[in-house]
């Protein structure tokens, strides 16, 4: 049985047709921060739960629902959600967090370490710079957690 986690993050109030469509059959979505806009996350929660935090940009009232850092456990997993990794001030591993998500930077990173995998989906919002468009997902088993970064074209 596999349960498929899509994440997407710094949307900057952009939802490409191809991010959705990348989405679509996922279990849960999260989004890590600079949502942009409610239609964002009105538009997710279409193809599956969300679990989402607040970004830098994310200042209307319409954010304030918003943490600026979430915990979930999806199929048997812990889960961190922040925005800016830099901000870390926890031991995922000390905590026995399984995964930490988070956005921010724009550049799409898998990595681990002491066991835990960070995971940055990268921006799927407007270019910035060079940066791909790009999203990713997680494929959580009994044993195994497997990411990919999925590119989501030129835009």
């Amino acid at each position: 049985m596999i349960f498929r986690i899509g994440i997407i993050s710094d949307t900057h109030g952009l939802l490409r047709p191809e991010a959705e469509r990348r989405l679509a059959g996922v279990d849960h979505i999260i989004h890590g921060g600079d949502i942009g806009g409610p239609e964002i996350i009105a538009a997710l929660r279409r193809i599956a739960p969300v679990t989402a935090i607040r970004g830098n940009v994310d200042t209307g009232s319409w954010a304030a629902q918003y943490a600026d850092t979430e915990h979930v456990r999806l199929a048997g997993r812990t889960i961190y959600v922040l925005h800016d990794l830099k901000t870390l001030q926890i031991s995922p591993a000390a905590l026995g967090i399984d995964m930490v998500i988070s956005g921010h930077s724009h550049v799409p990173m898998i990595e681990t370490v002491d066991g835990v995998l960070y995971l940055n989906p990268g921006s799927a919002g407007r270019r910035r710079f060079k940066l791909p468009i790009t999203l990713a997902t997680v494929d959580v088993t009994a044993s195994h957690m497997q990411p990919v970064i999925h590119e989501l074209g030129d835009g």
